[in-house]
C-alpha cells in the first residue's frame, strides 16, 4: 500500500509543492465548473469537477493513464479540457523514454476520437468536421502542453548535466594546480639540495683538512672533528630528505645571467625579441635568480606557443626593493590558439610566493599578453598572509564556459511546437473552407424558395435545392410548425438574416409520396 501511494503521489512534498498542487487543483476545478455551466450537453457538473480533481492529483505519479483518461473525458463534456492541459504537460515532462510520450499521446487521440464519435450520435456533425475538430483541439489542448513539458524537462536535465560537468572540470583543474605546485616545490627542493649540499660539502672538506693540521692543539682538533661530523651528518640527512626528489633528466635552471642566452636562443629560432635591462644589477640569492630565469623562460614559451610571429619584449628591471622580470608579446599573426593547461603559470606563482614575491599575468587591450614577476632581493619565505590554497581558491571561483556548439533541446522542442501550430493552422484553414462550403450548401435564397411550388415532384425540387448540411441545420428540427404526418422534410437557412425579430431565418420543404406537400418559412430561436 505504501509503495502504491508513493508511486501515485511522488515526493518530496515540501511546503511550496503542497501550495502549488492545492492552488492548481482549485484552478482546474473552477475552470471545469465554469465550462460545465456554459455547456448545454447535458453532462452533470459535479461528477466532471470531481473527476477533474482526482485526475489532477494523480497526474504527477501516473502521467500516462491520466492523459488517456482526461483525453477520453474531453471528447465529451468540456469540463475535462483544463485537466487535459495539465495532464499533457505532466506527460511531456515526466515520461522519460522517447517512445512513451508519443505512444501515450496517440492513445489519448484515439480516446478523444472514440468518445467524439459516440457524442456525435447526438450532435450529427459531418465526419470530416468531427475529425478536424478532434485533431485541432487535441493538438492545442493535449499535444502542445506536452511539447512544452518536454522542453522544460530537457532543459532542466541539460542544466544539471552542465552543472555536473562544470564541477568536474573545476575539480580536475584544482588537481592539476596541486600537481603543478608539488612539482614546483620538488624543483625548489632540488635546487636547495644542489646549492646547500655543495656548501655543506665544502664545510666538510675544510674541516677535514683542519682536523689533520698539526699546528692545532688536541682540543682544537677535537672541536674541528665535531664540526666535520655535524656537516657530514647534515649533508647526509639533506640527501635523505630531498635527494629522492631529483629528476635524472632535469637540467639545472639558470640565473639572471642566463636570461640573455635564453633570449639569443629564441631569437635564433626566428622570434623577434627585444631584450631590455633597466637599473643597476645587484647580487641575488640563487633561488631568486632561478625564479627570474623561470619567469622569462615561461613567458617566451607562451609567446612562441600562443602568438607566433608576434614581437616580444623581455625586460629585466632592478627596482629599489625587488627584481622585476616582464615578458610582453603582441597579438598572434595567424590567429590560432594552442591548448594550455596553465600548469606553468601555477608553478611560477608557487615559486614566487615561496620567495615572498608575486606573479601577474593577463591579456592586453591590443590582443597581446603580459607576464610579470616581482621578486624580492632577499627571500623571506612565503608570506604569512597568503593562504596555502590561494591558487585553488582562484580556480574555484572561475566558471568553465560550456561548449558553444552543444545543441540545446530547445531547438527540437521549438520545432515540435511550430509543427503543432502549423498543423492546427492547416486544420483551421481546412475547417474554414469546409464551413463556408457547408454554409453555402445549407442556404436557399428566397427567390428560389418562391419559385418552388407545392405539388412539384420531389426529384425536380431536390435538383434545384443545394445538398444541405446537417451540421448547420440540425437544430432547425426543434422549431417551426409540426411536420405533416408521413412526410419527410429538409431544412435550410434563408438569406434574410436574423432581421428585427431575431432568430434564424428557416426554410422547410416536406415531401410525401414523391411530391412536395408543404413548404414553410419561419423564424427559429435566437
Amino acid at each position: 500500500m505504501r509503495t502504491w501511494w508513493g508511486r501515485a503521489f511522488p515526493g518530496p512534498w515540501r511546503a511550496w509543492t503542497v501550495v502549488r498542487e492545492v492552488s492548481g487543483g482549485l484552478l482546474v476545478c473552477g475552470l471545469a465548473a465554469l465550462l460545465q455551466a456554459a455547456d448545454d450537453g447535458g453532462w452533470p457538473s459535479g461528477p466532471v469537477v470531481g473527476a477533474s480533481a482526482v485526475l489532477y492529483a494523480l497526474r504527477r505519479g501516473l502521467p500516462g493513464p491520466v492523459l488517456v483518461v482526461s483525453a477520453a473525458g474531453a471528447g465529451g463534456p468540456a469540463g475535462f479540457l483544463p485537466v487535459l492541459v495539465t495532464a499533457g504537460y505532466s506527460a511531456g515532462r515526466r515520461l522519460g523514454r522517447p517512445w512513451r510520450a508519443p505512444a501515450v499521446l496517440g492513445l489519448g487521440f484515439l480516446a478523444v476520437l472514440g468518445v467524439g464519435l459516440l457524442q456525435n450520435r447526438r450532435d450529427h456533425l459531418p465526419l470530416p468536421v468531427l475529425f478536424g475538430l478532434c485533431v485541432a483541439g487535441y493538438l492545442l489542448v493535449g499535444v502542445l502542453p506536452a511539447v512544452i513539458g518536454r522542453y522544460r524537462a530537457q532543459r532542466v536535465a541539460l542544466l544539471d548535466s552542465l552543472r555536473e560537468r562544470n564541477e568536474q572540470l573545476l575539480r580536475e583543474r584544482v588537481m592539476i594546480a596541486r600537481q603543478a605546485r608539488l612539482r614546483e616545490r620538488h624543483r625548489i627542493a632540488q635546487d636547495m639540495h644542489d646549492s646547500l649540499g655543495h656548501q655543506l660539502a665544502l664545510i666538510a672538506v675544510h674541516t677535514g683538512a683542519l682536523e689533520v693540521d698539526r699546528t692545532l692543539g688536541e682540543q682544537q682538533r677535537e672541536a674541528v672533528a665535531v664540526l666535520r661530523q655535524a656537516a657530514t651528518g647534515a649533508m647526509r640527512e639533506l640527501r635523505e630528505v630531498v635527494g629522492l626528489l631529483r629528476e635524472d633528466t632535469a637540467t639545472a635552471p639558470g640565473g639572471v645571467d642566463a636570461i640573455d642566452r635564453l633570449a639569443e636562443t629564441s631569437g635564433a629560432a626566428g622570434a623577434r625579441i627585444e631584450l631590455r635591462h633597466r637599473g643597476t644589477p645587484r647580487p641575488l640569492a640563487a633561488a631568486t635568480g632561478h625564479a627570474a630565469y623561470r619567469i622569462a623562460q615561461e613567458g617566451l614559451t607562451n609567446a612562441h606557443k600562443h602568438a607566433r610571429g608576434a614581437e616580444i619584449t623581455l625586460t629585466v628591471r632592478y627596482e629599489p626593493d625587488a627584481l622585476v622580470v616582464e615578458v610582453v608579446n603582441g597579438p598572434g599573426g595567424d590567429g590560432t590558439a594552442a591548448v594550455s593547461g596553465g600548469q606553468g603559470l601555477t608553478g611560477l606563482r608557487e615559486r614566487a610566493r615561496l620567495l615572498g614575491g608575486t606573479v601577474h599575468s593577463g591579456p592586453l587591450p591590443d590582443g597581446g599578453f603580459r607576464l610579470a614577476g616581482v621578486l624580492p632581493y632577499t627571500p623571506e619565505g612565503a608570506r604569512a598572509a597568503a593562504p596555502d590554497d590561494e591558487e585553488l581558491a582562484l580556480l574555484a571561483g572561475t566558471s568553465v564556459e560550456p561548449e558553444k556548439r552543444r545543441r540545446s533541446p530547445a531547438v527540437g522542442c521549438a520545432l515540435g511546437a511550430l509543427g503543432v501550430l502549423g498543423v492546427v493552422a492547416a486544420v483551421a484553414a481546412v475547417g474554414a473552407v469546409m464551413f463556408v462550403s457547408s454554409l453555402r450548401d445549407a442556404t436557399v435564397q428566397m427567390k428560389l424558395y418562391d419559385s418552388i411550388q407545392v405539388g412539384q415532384s420531389e426529384e425536380s425540387v431536390n435538383g434545384r435545392l443545394p445538398v444541405g448540411s446537417d451540421f448547420l441545420t440540425g437544430d432547425f428540427r426543434k422549431f417551426g410548425p409540426p411536420v405533416p404526418e408521413g412526410a419527410h422534410c429538409r431544412w435550410f437557412a434563408g438569406d434574410l438574416g436574423s432581421g428585427t425579430e431575431g432568430g434564424q431565418d428557416v426554410l422547410r420543404f416536406c415531401f410525401k409520396d414523391g411530391l412536395l406537400v408543404e413548404k414553410q418559412h419561419f423564424r427559429g430561436k435566437a
